[in-house]
């Protein structure tokens, strides 16, 4: 059994990799719209995706839509595998009773 992946792990980075990975390939969500999927406020949702972003879990795109700016956030490939191998631990965790 593989190891639970200590970046995904953490409860707001699992919904936003959650939220992310429901994405068709490709595809972005803006920051406005994933905070209100995750609760969590400006600042922390900042910080949960600069982790992300380091990891190289996801990738952030900034530009203007008129003269208003936007934030996108999109899973890479790296990124995905890591949530499905998360998900897959999760799975055998419950499977196994919870490892006791």
């Amino acid at each position: 059994m593989s190891g639970a992946d200590e970046i995904v792990h953490q409860p707001t980075r699992l919904r936003i990799m959650s939220a992310l990975n429901a994405l068709p390939r490709r595809e972005m969500m803006e920051f406005v719209r994933l905070r209100a999927i995750t609760g969590a406020t400006n600042g922390n949702l900042g910080s949960h995706l600069a982790t992300l972003e380091k990891s190289g879990y996801v990738t952030i795109a900034k530009d203007f839509v008129g003269k208003r700016p936007r934030t996108r956030v999109g899973i890479t490939g790296p990124g995905r595998r890591a949530f499905q191998g998360h998900v897959a631990y999760l799975r055998e965790m419950l499977e196994d009773g919870g490892g006791t």
